[in-house]
């Protein structure tokens, strides 16, 4: 079937939503849950009704925007993403892949094209954590794995409640939390690396994502004077420290093409100039495709921690504090995907992503897949993210013949 979407209403879509919250460097801060959030709903479910769409709330504030199948009683064929944005974020992030969602709605309405199971486009709450945690909050609570009322009593910095918040912003929703099956997921996105535009492709066949498990690491040594005491009579904890970020990024090597280890956050005690730091506080990713390499990762991290310690007469105290395995994705739906690249010509290539998805969780209960399209320079969760119209496009009507695929034509 040779339909296609319209990139300009893509396009315009997207910027007229990156205008809530807009930043003067051109991206977009849009916490979850926050006003600002809640006008961004308030447009999204404008224009699904505007679209003939059914709309509902869950408990949680995810919203599913419904176009009725000639079989409403089948399992519905779900796209979607998140529409809550970094503190410094950018306009595609979650963004692209709910309004590509809604492109494909108002593209079946054009053509007058009804599928034979319904279809709906999803906005999940919080996804990125970043007011509030856990991240990817919405469709966890979905798939069940967050309980309900412990995410609906997880404060922000300033002691307000997720529960509190989607009340504010009138989403605290009337329905279930998940609990109903669904037919399959797609959801587009930018690829937020560098990997499309180093390798020249237009789009990404997303065939899983990797494994992720987060730790605070805590190395504790004895902050002294820095002149009276001798170097081989130190108990420099910074020392220590260094020496474990550097392993770190070897581990990470030693397991390529998939394996990534990073500190992003490190605090050194007491952090004045002329006293040796006796105590430094850091964080350690590590992230890959096998749950076995992952978990020798780790193994060999622990080791590294303790061994290095020592060598610098200090302790490390490793504790694990996130992790979700790695995901594969269904075959068939990422097989449609390849299909639909391949159909419209597009140059492609398959692709493991880095970042975790809400399309991690709904794999556990719902054949799954996603696209990816480049963003330039591989930069995202930064305000200058951006990406170029004909990919956007382009992945937008993958999606379309993915879900036309998967949901079937009604028969007349």
């Amino acid at each position: 079937m040779k339909i296609a979407i319209d990139p300009d209403r893509l396009w315009d879509s997207l910027m007229t939503l990156a205008k809530i919250g807009a930043t003067d460097k051109g991206g977009v801060r849009r916490l979850a849950l926050t006003e600002l959030d809640g006008e961004a709903r308030d447009l999204f479910v404008r224009w699904c009704e505007e679209a003939g769409c059914t709309v509902k709330v869950d408990a949680v504030g995810n919203i599913f925007a419904r176009r009725a199948g000639q079989d409403d009683d089948l399992p519905p064929i779900v796209t979607g993403s998140h529409i809550d944005t970094q503190p410094s974020g950018g306009k595609f992030d979650g963004n692209y892949g709910v309004m590509a969602g809604l492109e494909v709605m108002r593209t079946l309405n054009e053509h007058r094209i009804r599928t034979r199971a319904p279809l709906e486009v999803a906005v999940w709450t919080n996804e990125e954590g970043s007011r509030f945690t856990p991240v990817m909050m919405g469709s966890g609570v979905f798939v069940g794995a967050f309980p309900l009322d412990t995410v609906l009593a997880r404060a922000d910095l300033d002691g307000v409640t997720v529960g509190e918040a989607l009340k504010a912003i009138g989403y605290a929703g009337p329905e279930p939390v998940g609990g109903r099956p669904i037919g399959a997921y797609f959801e587009a996105h930018i690829e937020q690396g560098p990997v499309l535009e180093d390798e020249d492709k237009v789009l990404g066949v997303v065939v899983g994502a990797l494994g992720l498990r987060w730790y605070d690491v805590v190395v504790t040594g004895q902050d002294a004077h820095a002149g009276p005491t001798p170097m081989r009579l130190r108990k420099d904890a910074l020392l220590a420290a260094s020496r474990i970020v550097a392993e770190i990024n070897a581990i990470a090597q030693r397991y390529q093409p998939n394996g990534r280890g990073t500190v992003g956050f490190l605090q050194a005690k007491p952090n004045s100039r002329n006293v040796i730091p006796g105590e430094v506080r850091f964080s350690v990713d590590l992230r890959h495709a096998d749950d076995g390499d992952l978990e020798r990762m780790e193994q060999e991290m622990r080791v590294a921690c303790d061994r290095l310690a020592r060598d610098a007469q200090c302790t490390a105290n490793v504790d694990r504090v996130a992790s979700y395995a790695a995901c594969k994705f269904d075959e068939t739906c990422v097989a449609q995907v390849r299909k639909g690249a391949q159909a419209a010509g597009l140059s492609h290539m398959d692709i493991v992503s880095g970042a975790g998805h809400d399309a991690v969780y709904m794999a556990r209960v719902c054949p799954t897949s996603m696209i990816f399209v480049p963003c330039e320079g591989g930069i995202s969760h930064n305000e200058i993210e951006n990406a170029r119209p004909e990919h956007l496009a382009a992945g937008c009507n993958v999606l379309l013949h993915a879900m036309i695929e998967r949901a079937g034509i009604a028969h007349r």
